[in-house]
């Protein structure tokens, strides 16, 4: 489910800073539009294990081709949070983390520089321990980079993508981007329509679709079907 979509508004996020002007996020979802497997008391009046969501520990791969130029590994993943009793604390703590620097935001992350001075990928927000590639990794479209986490500035398992013009999260600006290639079902609606290149409305639900000139996701050994 596609969530803070530059569809719907610029600043995606609702702040200039860290290059995330044209950001969008990724929420793991069933068919019920649902995020994790239950709902319990926790769900209602505190904080609930990560492992209980849909994304957590699904494999993200690589949207476009390129160089790695920065890996990011060693944030926690905290506890998620869909309570508001959890959440409104944990706003409260924002500009706290900001202070702390660009991991306590990003979290677990990996740069991925784009051919021809197109810019500066970014995929945030990954497990802890889960990232497979380095500082140098020639990565293509679809290659494995880690697994979705929840670390950072992260109120639930999710993976945040972003587009800028610069290595340096505390300077970059953000980059428009489009994705290729993909079938939506937008909000509200029960027929799902293709979409050759465009941003997924703000909660759409999203997935790939086959194409002549649209790349599979390459394996990578020992990855499960």
């Amino acid at each position: 489910m596609a969530q803070n979509s530059p569809a719907r508004r610029i600043p995606s996020h609702g702040t200039e800073l860290l290059g995330a002007s044209h950001a969008i996020d990724f929420v793991a979802v069933d068919r019920q539009r649902r995020t994790a497997r239950r709902r319990d008391w926790r769900t209602f009046f505190a904080t609930e294990p990560p492992e209980l969501f849909l994304g957590f520990g699904r494999n993200i791969l690589a949207p476009a081709a390129g160089v790695v130029v920065a890996v990011h590994d060693g944030e926690p993943d905290h506890a998620a949070r869909r309570s508001q009793l959890a959440l409104l604390p944990y706003a409260l703590g924002q500009a706290g983390r900001l202070r702390q620097g660009t991991a306590a935001i990003a979290g677990n992350h990996v740069i991925i520089e784009l051919p021809d001075r197109a810019g500066y990928l970014a995929v945030v927000h990954l497990r802890e321990g889960s990232l497979i590639v380095s500082a140098g990794d020639a990565v293509a479209t679809g290659q494995r980079l880690g697994q979705c986490g929840n670390s950072g500035n992260s109120t639930q398992p999710h993976v945040h993508i972003q587009l800028m013009d610069s290595l340096d999260l505390t300077t970059a600006r953000g980059i428009p981007m489009r994705f290729r290639h993909f079938r939506e079902w937008p909000r509200g609606a029960k027929e799902s329509r293709n979409v050759t290149v465009g941003m997924p409305a703000e909660g759409s639900v999203v997935e790939p679709f086959a194409s002549s000139s649209f790349q599979k996701p390459q394996p990578t050994p020992g990855d499960k079907p």
